[in-house]
C-alpha cells in the first residue's frame, strides 16, 4: 500500500495549488493527534514492563527511525518535524526524569559503573530536547559531590597523600564522563563547579596540595616517562585552579620549596622549574615571582661558592663549607635568627666567607642564618667512625 499512500498524500498537497492547508487540515493534523496517543500509550506500556533505561533509550532511538523513514515514503517531507517533535515530546521529554532516575539503570547506575557508552547513548538521545542536558547534568552533579565529600570526610584531616591521590583519581574519572558527553560546557562548568564546593569546604585542601606536590618532587617519579611526570603536574594544576585561597598555597609551597631546596632534598631542577611554570600560566608572573627568585639564588650561590674556593690559600680548613645566600624577602625564614654557639671553627669559616662576599659587594649586609642550614659531624665512638646531623647555616 506504500504507492497508494503517497499518491494520496500527493493528491492532497496538490489540491492546496501551491499550499499545503489542504494537507495540513484533512491529513496532517489528525495524522499527529493519533500518533501523539499511540506513542504516549506505548511509552509509557513500554516502561511498565521493561524497567531499563538503556532499553527504552533504544526503543526511542528505533522508533524516531521508523517514523523519519515512513515520511520518506509515505508522506510529504514537511511532516517530517513536526512528526519528530510530537515523538520527542512523548517519548523523551515526558519520561525524561523517569529514564535519569531509574533505578539499576539510570544515569546514576551507568556512572558508578563506568558505562560510559551508554552514557553516551543515553545523551544522544535525552540531549534531543532543550531539558535534557540540564537534567543530565543535575543528576552527574549530584554523583560527583557525593563522592567529592566523601574523600573530604575520610581523608581529609588525617592523610595528605591519600587524599590528593583521591581526588586526582575522581577528576580522571570526570575527564572520562566528559569524553563520554562529547565535552559539553554544560557539563564541564558543572563539574567544575562541583569541585570547587567540596575542595574547599575543606581548609586543609592548600596545604594537603602543596604536600602532595613536595613528596612527588623529593622522591621522584621512578619508572614513568616525562609525559607522565607531566600529565601528573597537570592534575595538580586543576585542582590548584579550584581553590579559592590562592595566597595560602603559595605560602605552603614556598615553605615546602625552601626546605627541598635548602637541604637538597629536589630530585629534579627541570621538574621544579615544570612545575613552577604551570604555576604561572595560572595564576601569573607574580605569584610565581618569589618561587623563581629562590632559584636564582640558588644558581648565584653556586657560583659564588666557586669563586670563594678559587679565593682560599694555605692550609685547608677543618671543615667543608658551603654558604647559600639568600634574598631578603624572597625566602620563608625568621626575621631574626635564633642566637646560637657556634663551634670555633664554624664561626672562623663564616667570617672568612663574609669577607669574600662584602669585599665583592660593598654596601650589601649578609648574616647567618644558623636554623636555615645543615651540618654533617664526625664522631668517634669505640674506633668507628658515626655521621649525625646537626643543624648549621645559609647566609641571608
Amino acid at each position: 500500500y506504500r504507492q497508494q499512500v503517497r499518491d494520496a498524500c500527493l493528491m492532497l498537497v496538490q489540491l492546496g495549488v501551491g499550499s499545503l492547508a489542504v494537507y495540513e487540515e484533512d491529513f496532517e493534523q489528525p495524522f499527529l493527534r493519533q500518533t501523539r496517543d499511540f506513542y504516549r500509550a506505548e511509552s509509557e506500556a513500554f516502561l511498565a514492563e521493561n524497567p531499563s533505561a538503556i532499553s527504552y533509550i533504544n526503543q526511542v532511538e528505533r522508533r524516531i527511525e521508523e517514523e523519519t523513514a515512513r515520511v520518506y515514503h509515505y508522506l510529504d517531507s514537511s511532516t517530517e518535524k513536526k512528526l519528530v517533535e510530537v515523538l520527542e515530546q512523548e517519548l523523551i521529554s515526558r519520561h525524561i526524569h523517569t529514564i535519569v532516575n531509574m533505578e539499576n539503570s539510570g544515569l546514576t547506575f551507568l556512572l558508578s559503573n563506568e558505562r560510559y557508552e551508554d552514557i553516551t547513548t543515553m545523551y544522544n538521545v535525552l540531549s534531543r530536547v532543550p531539558e535534557g542536558p540540564k537534567v543530565m547534568s543535575q543528576c552527574i552533579s549530584a554523583f560527583i559531590r557525593e563522592r567529592g565529600q566523601n574523600i573530604v570526610r575520610d581523608t581529609g584531616s588525617t592523610n595528605p597523600l591519600q587524599y590528593i591521590q583521591e581526588l586526582l583519581q575522581l577528576r580522571s574519572r570526570c575527564d572520562e564522563i566528559l569524553r563520554s558527553l562529547n565535552n559539553q560546557a554544560i557539563f564541564r562548568n558543572q563539574i567544575n563547579s562541583d569541585f570547587e564546593f567540596f575542595i574547599n569546604k575543606n581548609t586543609k585542601s592548600t596545604e594537603f596540595l602543596s604536600l602532595f606536590i613536595d613528596e612527588k618532587l623529593k622522591r621522584g617519579f621512578e619508572g614513568m616517562s616525562d609525559s607522565d611526570v607531566d600529565a601528573v603536574f597537570d592534575q595538580c594544576t586543576v585542582l590548584f585552579r579550584y581553590l579559592q585561597e590562592k595566597d595560602i598555597f603559595e605560602r605552603y609551597y614556598k615553605q615546602h620549596l625552601s626546605k627541598r631546596l635548602l637541604l637538597s632534598k629536589s630530585q629534579s631542577d627541570d621538574q621544579e622549574k615544570s612545575m613552577i611554570a604551570k604555576l604561572m600560566a595560572e595564576c601569573g608572573g607574580v605569584f610565581t615571582s618569589k618561587l623563581e627568585g629562590m632559584f636564582k639564588d640558588m644558581a648565584v650561590s653556586k657560583t659564588l661558592m666557586e669563586e670563594f674556593m678559587q679565593t682560599l690559600t694555605g692550609a685547608p680548613s677543618n671543615l667543608d663549607l658551603y654558604v647559600r645566600v639568600l634574598t631578603t624577602g624572597l625566602w620563608p625564614t625568621q626575621s631574626t635568627s635564633p642566637r646560637v654557639s657556634l663551634p670555633t671553627d664554624a664561626v672562623e669559616a663564616f667570617d672568612t666567607y663574609s669577607s669574600f662576599y662584602l669585599n665583592k659587594h660593598s654596601g650589601r649586609k649578609i648574616s647567618l642564618h644558623s636554623n636555615l642550614g645543615h651540618a654533617e659531624l664526625l664522631a668517634v665512638f669505640n674506633g668507628s667512625t658515626v655521621p649525625a646531623e646537626p643543624a648549621l647555616a645559609p647566609a641571608q
